[in-house]
């Protein structure tokens, strides 16, 4: 379900930058996991946590970069690691805790926002950030 809109809202949107927000334990690796699939994706997908950013191949074997920015400090960080030749490379790339990156992140992206309810059901929201 989600993982299917997710794979058509990005190819709609035109946009190859997409920032999972959502607080830990959202459910943001789960999704991306989901969406790699839907991708095909064959590659294990698990966060790239200490390595900062992880390459997966698609179907048509074009890269698909997983980055998260949670152990990252500032901006300058991920600029060392060359996450801006990443973001204007035109791939996919799949972004986890972007507000650290904020600066970095060229516009328009998309912006996938999981929501827990009180129900322990997941919400998932798309905004194109201009």
């Amino acid at each position: 379900g989600a993982a299917r809109q997710l794979r058509q809202t990005i190819a709609d949107s035109g946009c190859s930058i997409v920032a999972f927000e959502g607080e830990m334990g959202a459910g943001k690796t789960t999704l991306i996991r989901a969406l790699a699939a839907e991708l095909g994706v064959a590659d294990d997908v698990s966060s790239p946590t200490f390595a900062l950013v992880n390459e997966y191949r698609d179907a048509r074997d074009q890269p698909v970069y997983h980055f998260d920015f949670y152990r990252i400090n500032s901006p300058e960080e991920a600029e060392r690691i060359g996450a801006a030749e990443y973001f204007d490379s035109g791939y996919l790339c799949l972004v986890e805790w972007p507000t650290r990156v904020a600066a970095l992140l060229p516009p328009p992206y998309l912006e996938v926002r999981v929501v827990v309810l009180p129900d322990e059901q997941r919400e998932v929201r798309f905004l194109i950030k201009n």
